[in-house]
């Protein structure tokens, strides 16, 4: 199964060098499941010319805001509102997360409570999972017809399903811990408080559920292996 990568930001050049960048740590993150992977810069503007030249769709993180001007946004959003209209499986991280929500009628803002920022426990029905987070902008309004499948006090739609079609989460799984350590090093001073990153920092090294999340992903994709 060909999923298909759509590049919406990039890690900082020197975290690049050392840990690759987003297409490389999700392929890390679902390695082992029988996916093959291609990845677009739709950043850059390089978009893939149908929504079925993969079989299935995983869009990243970026440091933008979903509702700032850039030229990818508005065919990112048109491709996904194809995808879903072609029933073609998406997967949305972070800025993926909130790029989907928006598309589809959603409401994407800068969070009046602040960054959230380390490994943090999401409800998951229930079930606690503890995810890194790295995010001011969150989805404040779900489209209609959307499933809350996680939530937070800090965070009420932290993951969002969209019946069988796409899968959305606001956390990266795809990070570790030193790769976070670079962001909040890179691109935190100065702007994430500095108590929100020292406390991030009491947490780094305990267990996480990246695993469990790279499992309910996979598990999502193949329900439409044909």
């Amino acid at each position: 199964m060909l999923i298909g990568i759509l590049e919406t930001g990039r890690a900082p050049d020197a975290l690049r060098s050392a840990h690759g960048d987003y297409p490389a740590m999700f392929t890390r993150l679902l390695a082992g499941q029988g996916f093959t992977f291609r990845s677009w810069h739709v950043e850059g503007m390089e978009f893939p010319d149908d929504v079925h030249d993969a079989d299935g769709w995983l869009i990243t993180g970026s440091r933008h805001g979903a509702y700032e001007d850039h030229p990818f946004i508005p065919p990112l959003e048109a491709f996904i509102r194809k995808a879903r209209d072609e029933g073609v499986p998406m997967v949305g991280i972070c800025f993926g997360h909130q790029i989907i929500a928006q598309a589809l009628g959603g409401t994407v803002e800068k969070f009046p409570g602040g960054w959230a920022v380390g490994p943090t426990d999401y409800d998951f029905g229930g079930e606690t999972v503890t995810l890194h987070a790295w995010h001011q902008d969150q989805v404040t309004a779900k489209p209609e017809g959307a499933d809350v499948l996680g939530t937070h006090p800090h965070c009420r739609y932290a993951a969002l399903g969209y019946g069988d079609w796409a899968l959305t989460v606001q956390a990266h799984p795809e990070y570790y811990d030193d790769f976070l350590r670079g962001l909040m090093e890179m691109r935190g001073k100065g702007v994430v408080p500095d108590a929100l990153m020292a406390a991030a920092e009491t947490r780094m090294g305990q267990p996480g559920s990246s695993a469990a999340i790279a499992a309910r992903i996979a598990e999502f994709f193949k329900k439409h292996e044909s």
